[in-house]
């Protein structure tokens, strides 16, 4: 079990009518890219319809510690990265994700 595992969050908004298909998106592109880094102990994509249109999506990833992180995002790693499909779907994106040292934690998830 690592000393120190770090939540990074990152949340925008899209249009409630595109939100399935863009985590759809988000799932085969990102997804991948998160879980095959170096440090990556698992991540999450969710959704919150915010009932005036607009649906909340948010990335959860957990780290191994900042190091990681940094491997993974770069040096300036509060930045949030974007690329060109993402201009098409949000229409809020903030410019900095958080990152959280998660102080307790259980993970079991039971499915059907």
């Amino acid at each position: 079990m690592p000393d120190e595992i770090i939540l990074r969050r990152w949340t925008g908004k899209v249009a409630t009518e595109r939100a399935a298909e863009y985590a759809k998106y988000m799932a085969e592109t990102g997804a991948e890219e998160i879980e095959t880094a170096d440090g990556n102990l698992g991540h999450q994509i969710t959704l919150r319809d915010l009932g005036n249109g607009a649906t909340e999506i948010t990335a959860l990833s957990w780290w191994r510690d900042m190091d990681a992180v940094r491997a993974f995002a770069g040096d300036d790693c509060e930045r949030a990265r974007y690329f060109t499909v993402d201009e098409i779907y949000l229409i809020e994106k903030p410019d900095t994700v958080e990152h959280h040292v998660v102080v307790a934690h259980e993970y079991t998830f039971r499915i059907g």
